[in-house]
Formats: structure tokens, sequence, C-alpha cells
């Protein structure tokens, strides 16, 4: 049984994927800013950085945020452009 969720924004995106858009986005640096987290500030590594979320759930929520906020930010971008 094939279980669909229309109204979760994050449906089919890995903790993996969404780590990766906010690291190719902000980079380490930027990403330890946004949310200050020893696994972005020091030694950071997608590794443990994945296992630090996939154990704290308020970790991840701010990931997910950020994520969601990032998106938001790029599409209202994209209709400006279309606007021109």
């Amino acid at each position: 049984m094939i279980h669909t969720q229309p109204k979760n924004p994050l449906h089919g995106f890995t903790l993996e994927t969404i780590l990766k858009a906010l690291i190719s986005t902000y980079g380490w640096d930027g990403l330890g800013r946004q949310i200050n987290i020893r696994c972005f500030n020091h030694e950071p590594s997608i590794a443990s950085s994945l296992k630090f979320l996939r154990r704290t759930p308020w970790a991840r929520e701010q990931v997910e945020t950020l994520y969601l906020t990032m998106q938001k930010r790029e599409t209202n971008i994209d209709e400006t452009r279309d606007d021109l």
C-alpha cells in the first residue's frame, strides 16, 4: 500500500538530500551560523551530521525548517524573475 503525503512539503526528500542542499547553499560555516550545533561547527562531515540529526529531533526540525525557508526564498526569487 502506497501512502502519499500531499500536505507534507518534505515528502520524498531524504535527510541527506536536505543536508547536502543546505551545505551547497550556505557551506559548513554558513550552516553553522544559521543553526549553531557542534556537528556543523567543529570538524563537520555529512556522516557525523546525519548521525546526530537522526538522534536529535529538535536539531532535525531546525534543519528541516531552514531547508523549507531556503526553498521558499528560491521559489520567490524565481517568481520575481518570471515577472520581469
